[in-house]
Formats: structure tokens, sequence, C-alpha cells
């Protein structure tokens, strides 16, 4: 293209975008936190007064001051310089503040309770009082939170118990007792109590705040224990528990061999933290046993029915003749069933009692033939473990 005298170049635009704009190595884009310190919660309080801060930043702009102004590198340096001052201050008087920034323990909050457990009623009563500087896990800034507890192992929805929720809070104050019923002694020996802070959400999945386990072995019977435990992030729940045996409440069954009459007297007295089976979150339970072997097929007894009810009380006892020496041979099958009409009952869990059994399951069919003529009342765990010759 030719060009007259006197005309101005004119470049289109394909020869403006052929321009190289930007020669050289790119910077980084510097950070409006690289000038100006950021100092979470306040100022940290290793950190000295303004005073000296003013004078490191002070010092810093008088020596960029008498540079050369022409220089365009000049106040980012200055701004550097006092930045590094205070850095300079921070390492010698302060603790590390990167803590502050990430998410742990001491950001989730912290939780207020306290644990009792009676033996002589075979009950844990957990009392959980407050929690403070929990999380905020809502837009504007707070959390509606609940808490709620599980045992491990063998956690599912019949031994979860929960709290109320509080809404639009930090600092929730429950003062709330909730009870587990049945707990044995072997329990406190090899149970864990997990106790979860969570946040309700009314059209999206509640959302995990933090947790806290004790395990129940640090418990000492009948007596109250306080906690005040930081909070903690979500812990991986053993895989390879046996799915067989996932508990679905826990029942109390009496045993007495009445010698005058040489029969076995079984009560059922009740259950407590069923599984829910029902669309409403109850069941209609009631409980069937038999004494195995059965040739004749007439060992056979249930319960009535209890409606719309976890925590049924029955308070049935069934008569069995039988001679004391037999007693050696047998097995008693408990399962619990939640009545449906118009299709299959629903089975929600069983026990076995006998010389095959362990555990106090086993204890407690020994102290029946060990003490004639005495009733003996204990709780057992239900699981999902359907005895295979049992048919409903």
């Amino acid at each position: 293209m030719t060009q007259r005298k006197g005309e101005k170049p004119t470049i289109s635009i394909q020869e403006h975008m052929a321009i190289d704009v930007c020669p050289g190595p790119i910077q980084p884009i510097k950070q409006i936190s690289d000038y100006f310190p950021r100092y979470p919660r306040g100022l940290p309080p290793g950190l000295p007064h303004l005073g000296a801060l003013r004078s490191a930043l002070t010092s810093s702009s008088s020596s960029a001051s008498s540079t050369d102004r022409t220089n365009e590198e000049t106040p980012d340096r200055a701004c550097a310089g006092a930045s590094a001052s205070v850095q300079a201050i921070r390492r010698d008087e302060e603790p590390d503040v990167e803590g502050y920034e990430s998410d742990d323990s001491t950001t989730l909050g912290t939780l207020e309770f306290s644990l009792l457990y009676d033996q002589e009623n075979n009950a844990l009563h957990c009392t959980i009082n407050k929690a403070k500087g929990l999380k905020p896990m809502d837009h504007n800034g707070l959390s509606d939170p609940y808490v709620k507890l599980h045992l491990l192992p063998g956690a599912s929805k019949a031994n979860k118990l929960r709290t109320k929720t509080l809404h639009n809070t930090l600092n929730p104050v429950w003062s709330e007792t909730l009870t587990y019923y049945g707990i044995t002694d072997e329990d406190m020996v090899r149970k864990t109590l997990r106790i979860s802070v969570c946040d309700e959400d009314k059209f999206r999945h509640n959302e995990f705040i933090g947790e806290t386990r004790i395990p129940l072995k640090k418990l000492k019977p009948n007596q109250t224990k306080n906690f005040n435990n930081c909070l903690e992030k979500q812990l991986p729940v053993n895989k390879t528990e046996d799915k067989s045996l996932e508990e679905r409440g826990r029942i109390m069954i009496s045993l007495k061999y009445n010698t005058q009459k040489s029969c076995l007297v079984i009560g059922i007295i009740r259950c407590a933290h069923l599984a829910a089976m029902d669309a409403n979150g109850f069941s209609d339970p009631y409980v069937k046993i038999y004494l195995k072997p059965d040739e004749n097929k007439k060992s056979k007894h249930k319960t009535a029915v209890k409606k719309k009810t976890l925590n049924p009380e029955f308070n049935e006892e069934f008569c069995y003749d039988i001679k004391y020496a037999d007693l050696t041979k047998k097995t008693l099958e408990v399962t619990v069933w939640d009545y449906d009409i118009g299709k299959s009952n629903d089975f929600i869990g069983g026990v076995s009692l006998g010389i095959n059994a362990n555990g106090e399951r086993l204890k407690h069919w020994f102290d029946c033939l060990k003490n004639k003529d005495k009733k003996i009342e204990r709780w057992h765990t239900l699981t999902n473990e359907l005895p295979v010759s049992l048919n409903d």
C-alpha cells in the first residue's frame, strides 16, 4: 500500500493484532493482600501496638519517597517494604496466623455436654448443654444447629437420637437430655458414643458441622462426667463392620425356671429404640418367641400388637413345660415384627439366647439355670439377622 507524503500511517486491525504488545515474561498481578497485611479476628495478641506499625510504615514510605519518582515500580516497592517490616515483627512476636485461616477443629466450634450411665436401670443419659462458636453454614452468617447421637459400632436409624433445632445462632443452648435404654455393661466396654452437630436446611440436605466421639468405657457407673470438646471433622466409619449385625433396637426379656411347675417362664417386658418400618416414622411391633429345637412345632408364642410406637411395653409372660435338664439343649429365639395389613409383616430384629449364644445372651441363659425360681431380667440388642428356621 502506497502512502502519500504528509499523511499519518494507518494500521489495519490485522496488523494491530500482530503487534507484540507484551514483550518479555508475564509478571504476576499483585493482590490487595500484598499491600495490606490481614489479621483475622483483630490484631494478634503478640503484635505490638499501632505505633510500631505506623513507624514501620512511615520509615518505609519515607525511604520510598527519596527514590526516583519516575520509576513506575516505586509504589510497589514502598508497600512491599512496609509489608516486609510488619511480617518481620509478626514472625518475632506471634505464632503462625495460618492456623486461623485453616478449617480445623478450632473453627468448627465447641460442644458442652455431660454423660451418666445408670447401671441399675441400664440407661445412658446424655445431656446436651450448649455449643459455642459454631461454623456458619448459611448465607446470613449463622446456622440452624441440632445435635444427633449414634452408638458405634452398629449405627443405624434405630439408635439415633437428636435434639430440637435452634434457628439463626452460632451459640445454641439446648439444655436437653437424651436417653438410651437397654445399655448393658458389655455395651459400656465396646461401644463409642458419636455426637454430631449439624445444620438443618429446609430445602436442601442437612449439613454436617462437626463431631466428637466418646468411648463409653471412659465413664464410671452412676457418676456424671462433664465434657467441653472441640468439634472435629467427620471421621470415617469402619466399613469392614459386619452388616448382618446392624442394630435394630433393644428388648428386655425375663427368664425364670419354676421348679414347682417344671416350666420355663419367659417374659417379654418392653422394647426400646426399634427401627421404624412404616412411612409415618413408626412401627406396629409385636414379638414372637420359639424354643428350639421344636419337633412338634408348637413352641411358637406371640404378643399383642402395639400401634405406632418404637418403644412398646408388652409385659406378657409365656410358659414352656420342660424338664430342667433339657434346658441345656434348648435355644430361645426371639424376633420382633412390624404388623402390616394386606401384605407380609416386616422383620425388625431378633436375638437368640441359649447354650450356643455368647456374651450377654449366654450369660443370661446360664444365670437362669443357676438361679432356679428367680426372675432374671436383661436387655438384649436386636440385630437384622433373621434366624434361618423362622418364617413369618
